[in-house]
C-alpha cells in the first residue's frame, strides 16, 4: 500500500445510473469511482484543496531544510540522533517536492498531465519515503533503548549512524517496489462524452483485487502496526527506566535532558500515528471494496491524505517547540545572525567572529568572555 498513488482509474465512471464498467480496484486511486456531480469539482472546495497542499508544501520545504541545515552547520548538533532526525526530514522533504505537487495537479484535472514515467515514480517516491520515515523512527527507539534502558555509554559512531542511514533507504526502496514495478499508463476512451485522457493506475498480475489487497494488509503491518508496537514497547521501557532511576546530583542534568529528549522523540511518533491511521483505516477499506461506492469517495480520500502529508511538517514544529537547541537556531536563521560553530541551550551564541577575536585578544580595546 503506498500512502499517496494519484491514480485516477476512469473505468469507474458513473453515469446517471449507469452501469460501473470497474476493471478491478486500484487499492490507491483517490478519484474511483468518479462521479458527475463530483464535489471537488465545486470551486470552493478546490480553492481550499489549494491552500490546504500549499501550505503543507511551504511549512515542510522551511521547516525541514532548516532541521537538515542546523544538524550539518553547527557542530554540537552532529549528534546520532540528530542525524536520524535529518533523514526523517529528507524524506519528508521528498514528499513535498516530489510527489504533493502532482497529486494536487492529479486531483483538480483527473488526468494524468506527466508522462508515464513520472506515473511510476511518483507513487514510488511517496512510498519509499513514508517506509524510510516509519524505519528510521524504529531505529532511534531501538538506539534509544540500547542506550538508556541498558546503560550502554557507547552511542552509535557516526560511520554506523551513516551505514544504518544506507540500509533504510535500501530496504524502503524494496518495500516500495511494487508501486512502480506494478504500474500503467495509458490513454482511456469515454465513448459517450467524447472523451480520450491520460490515465495512471496500479496494473497487479492477474488483473484481480487478490494482489491489491495482499500488498496493502502486508504494507499496513510493515508500515504500520509492526513498527508502531516496538517504538511503543522502547519507549514505555525507557520512560520507566528514567522515572525510576536514582542518580548523584550531579548527573541530575543528564537524566532530565534524556527525559526531555524522549518525551519530545515519543510525540513526534505519536503525531505520525495520528496523522496516518484514518488514511491506513480508509485505504484498507477501499481495497475490500467496502466504500468505494460513497458518493465523496474522492473528497474523502482526499482529506485523509491531507490528514497523513500533515506529518511532513510537524516534526520542525515540534522540535522547535520541545528543543532549545532547534529553538535557538531557527530563531538565529530567521534573524540573519552570523552562522555560529555550536549552539548553546540556553540561548547565548558562539559565533567564528568571536572565536577569532578570542584567540587575537582584542575586541575594539575590550576584553572578550567566551559565553
Amino acid at each position: 500500500m503506498g500512502p499517496s498513488d494519484p491514480a485516477n482509474s476512469t473505468n469507474d465512471i458513473t453515469h446517471g445510473g449507469g452501469e460501473d464498467h470497474s476493471l478491478g480496484n486500484d487499492s490507491m486511486d483517490p478519484h474511483k469511482p468518479v462521479f458527475v456531480d463530483d464535489i471537488t469539482k465545486h470551486l470552493s472546495v478546490q480553492i481550499a484543496l489549494i491552500t490546504a497542499y500549499s501550505l503543507i508544501i511551504l511549512l515542510g520545504l522551511v521547516g525541514n531544510a532548516l532541521v537538515i541545515y542546523m544538524v550539518f552547520l553547527y557542530r554540537n548538533m552532529r549528534t546520532v540522533t540528530n542525524y536520524f532526525i535529518a533523514n526523517l526530514a529528507l524524506a519528508d522533504l521528498m514528499v513535498d517536492t516530489m510527489c504533493l505537487p502532482f497529486t494536487l495537479a492529479y486531483t483538480l484535472l483527473d488526468e494524468w498531465k506527466f508522462g508515464a514515467v513520472m506515473c511510476h515514480m511518483v507513487p514510488y517516491a511517496q512510498a519509499l519515503s513514508v517506509h524510510v520515515s516509519v524505519l528510521t523512527l524504529t531505529v532511534i527507539a531501538l538506539e534509544r533503548y540500547r542506550c538508556i534502558v541498558f546503560h550502554l555509554g557507547q552511542r552509535l559512531t557516526r560511520c554506523a549512524s551513516f551505514l544504518i542511514i544506507g540500509l533504510t533507504w535500501a530496504f524502503a526502496a524494496i518495500l516500495a517496489g511494487p508501486l512502480a514495478i506494478f504500474r500503467e499508463y495509458r490513454y482511456e476512451e469515454i465513448p459517450y462524452i467524447n472523451l480520450r485522457i491520460a490515465v495512471c493506475s496500479e496494473k497487479w498480475p492477474h488483473g484481480t483485487n487478490r494482489d491489491a489487497i495482499i500488498y496493502s494488509l502486508s504494507m499496513l503491518l510493515l508500515q504500520y502496526v509492526f513498527p508502531l508496537g516496538i517504538i511503543s514497547y522502547a519507549y514505555v521501557c525507557i520512560w520507566v527506566k528514567l522515572k525510576n532511576h536514582v542518580s548523584p546530583s550531579n548527573r541530575n542534568d543528564n537524566i532530565n535532558r534524556r527525559k526531555k529528549t524522549t518525551k519530545m522523540l515519543a510525540l513526534v511518533v505519536v503525531v505520525f500515528a495520528v496523522c496516518w491511521l484514518p488514511f491506513h483505516v480508509f485505504q484498507l477499506a477501499s481495497d475490500l471494496d467496502l466504500i468505494l461506492k460513497f458518493k465523496e469517495y474522492k473528497l474523502l480520500y482526499t482529506l485523509f491524505h491531507i490528514v497523513a502529508m500533515c506529518s511532513t511538517f510537524t516534526n520542525p514544529l515540534l522540535y522547535g517547540w520541545m528543543n532549545k537547541n532547534y529553538r535557538n537556531g531557527f530563531l538565529m536563521f530567521f534573524r540573519c545572525e552570523h552562522k555560529p560553530d555550536t549552539i548553546h541551550p540556553e540561548g547565548s551564541f558562539r559565533t567564528r567572529s568571536l572565536r577569532g577575536l578570542i584567540a587575537n585578544g582584542q575586541n575594539d580595546g575590550q576584553p572578550v568572555t567566551a559565553v
